[in-house]
């Protein structure tokens, strides 16, 4: 395609971390107003990992909009 592997790593690194997040358990609280992510779920972790983001930090923005 004319990509360069370089390129494509990181496109797949992406792909990846995209995929984890899709997998990730969101636990619902209080009938529905709330939300959590388990700090033990290893597609977090995954994402995280792939992305170069803090966990906390996206476990909590995860779940907040402010």
């Amino acid at each position: 395609v004319g990509v360069k592997e370089s390129h494509q790593m990181t496109i797949f690194r992406i792909i990846a971390a995209i995929l984890h997040l899709g997998n990730l358990e969101i636990q619902g609280e209080r009938d529905g107003e709330a939300c959590s992510v388990s700090s033990e779920d290893e597609h977090l972790s995954s994402f995280c990992g792939l992305l170069g983001v803090e966990h906390s930090q996206m476990q909590h923005w995860l779940c907040h909009r402010k």
